[in-house]
């Protein structure tokens, strides 16, 4: 299963020139199966500006990407937009299949203080799974990260690929890779980051998009401009691993 991530610099409070820029990505992949977008792609953290520029229910994103998957017959982990629902802004992660189908959507469950979103966003309250070509997967949002709970949910449901949309900030930029790599290696799991560069008023994003295998092994060089980044899901890697350590068997859950 081949992966492109895009790394991508987000023009702050642009959703067109942003759409346009995924656009113009799209178009350059060959060959690849599933393409993955970074954290709020839409519209960067201008978190006082959403009310005004997010569309309803995020249809304006949706209907382009849905038409590109079409177009490019490509499934798109469409990392997470700023959507508007009714008065409630939200963090919301899309995914749409090859068909132009929306499959799956995520309300992020984590808001972050230091980037103050309580303030401007609503909290989900669910998460689940879904499947691309009969293979279980999840989507979890930058700081949900953090919580270590909401990948082995999705782990004990099956997924054998995590994605991990983020804009992550530089400064925690180390965290962030020990966190992807833990994730990994916890729930023996491929885990696909994309996170964003750039700049959003004085929050500088890291970048470091990556894939890591189950053995907690890179699969993927790092970047450190807007670009892309490729790679291979062996599935059977997967299936090997949960054979020979029987990881999330063994684990005692009738004590924890």
């Amino acid at each position: 299963m081949k992966i492109a991530i895009y790394q991508m610099k987000i023009i702050p409070g642009e959703p067109e020139k942003n759409i346009e820029k995924v656009a113009n990505w799209l178009s350059t992949l060959d060959d690849v199966e599933i393409a993955v977008l970074p954290e709020m792609w839409n519209t960067s953290y201008t978190l006082k500006e959403l009310v005004h520029i997010t569309s309803d229910n995020g249809q304006r994103e949706i209907e382009k990407l849905s038409e590109l998957a079409k177009q490019y017959q490509i499934n798109i982990v469409g990392g997470s937009i700023a959507v508007r629902v009714e008065d409630k802004i939200y963090n919301r992660a899309i995914v749409i299949n090859k068909k132009g189908e929306l499959i799956h959507q995520y309300d992020k469950l984590h808001l972050v203080p230091m980037l103050d979103e309580p303030n401007y966003l609503t909290q989900g309250n669910n998460i689940s799974i879904f499947e691309i070509d009969n293979v279980k997967m999840g989507v979890i949002i930058c700081y949900d990260l953090r919580f270590p709970e909401i990948s082995r949910k999705l782990a004990l449901e099956g997924i054998e690929v995590l994605f991990v949309v983020a804009e992550w900030p530089i400064e925690r930029i180390k965290q962030f890779e020990k966190l992807l790599y833990a994730r990994a290696i916890e729930n023996q799991v491929y885990v696909i980051a994309s996170n964003s560069i750039g700049k959003c008023d004085n929050t500088v994003f890291g970048g470091k998009s990556m894939v890591i295998n189950p053995l907690g092994e890179a699969a993927t060089k790092i970047i450190l401009g807007e670009g892309t980044i490729q790679a291979t899901v062996n599935l059977e890697l997967i299936r090997n691993i949960r054979t020979k350590i029987p990881l999330l068997k063994t684990r005692r859950a009738d004590i924890y």
